[in-house]
């Protein structure tokens, strides 16, 4: 009897401590899904802490400019070209509106602006490359434009372009009043195209060139007049500006300058030389 009661007695505490083991297991378990549950929250308002600073609050301010391809202009000019735009925050910056604006800067020959996350703006520009100087007047005033392969005028930045030589002087086109960016007329582009091929040669026959005159023609077309640097006498070769006749110019000068000092004008046009004093 005594026995059958201490096994009896043996079971129900068995029992107990096996309830309080599951029990305190329990509880041990909700704890841990407690600070799972806080650990999750406090990463999730990290982490969104880090996305508003560093994506969120930098649209909202004012955007980097990275400037490239520049030579003549500096970032700081480009960038007041963009004030007009009135772009306070990188979110409500135009990338068509900027294109537009730096498009129209005549000394601008290709624009181009990108948009990057959260806060950057990269502008790459390429600048017109001048293949010639002309002079137009403004306002009583003669100021000298450059041209480009293209035949588009546009200002001078540097005006020690014009001490430097190697890029001519060409005077005499119908550019008056026109302003940059404007092309110049179609039947002088073929000039143009001859002055670039020129440009691109090894030799610079351009340093002994002191001017390219052009001299209009009553049925609508044009000759040439050469002005050496280190001459006084003008040289008329017609239309055809090329590295033959350039050549063939310098020969005749060096025999006319032997021959005569008082030539004021030597014709080439016909294939055969005459001068005049």
């Amino acid at each position: 009897m005594e026995l059958l009661m201490s096994d009896e007695y043996n079971y129900i505490e068995s029992e107990k401590l096996e309830l309080s083991v599951e029990k305190e297991e329990e509880n041990d378990g909700k704890k841990i899904k407690i600070i799972k549950i806080v650990f999750c929250i406090l990463c999730f308002f990290l982490v969104a802490e880090l996305v508003i600073y560093k994506y969120i609050i930098p649209c909202f301010d004012s955007p980097k400019v990275t400037v490239n391809g520049q030579k003549m202009y500096t970032g700081e000019e480009i960038a007041v070209k963009l004030l007009p735009m009135n772009s306070s925050n990188w979110l409500n910056f135009d990338v068509k509106g900027a294109v537009a604006i730096l498009s129209s800067e005549p000394g601008f020959e290709k624009v181009s602006v990108e948009k990057k996350f959260p806060d950057k703006i990269y502008i790459d520009v390429v600048e017109r490359e001048p293949v010639a100087v002309t002079f137009i007047d403004e306002e009583g005033y003669s100021n000298p434009m450059q041209i480009d392969k293209s035949g588009v005028l546009f200002p001078i930045k540097n005006k020690e372009i014009l001490e430097k030589g190697g890029i001519p002087i060409i005077s005499g086109l119908p550019v008056e009043h026109m302003t940059g960016g404007m092309r110049i007329s179609t039947k002088y582009r073929p000039l143009i195209e001859q002055v670039t091929k020129i440009k691109s040669l090894k030799q610079n026959y351009f340093a002994g060139l002191s001017e390219i005159c052009v001299i209009p023609k009553e049925i609508g077309t044009y000759e040439l007049a050469l002005i050496p640097a280190q001459s006084k006498i003008k040289v008329l070769i017609g239309r055809t500006l090329n590295e033959d006749s350039l050549k063939y110019m310098m020969v005749v000068l060096d025999v006319v300058n032997l021959l005569d000092t008082d030539v004021s004008e030597v014709d080439l046009r016909y294939g055969s030389v005459s001068c005049r004093k």
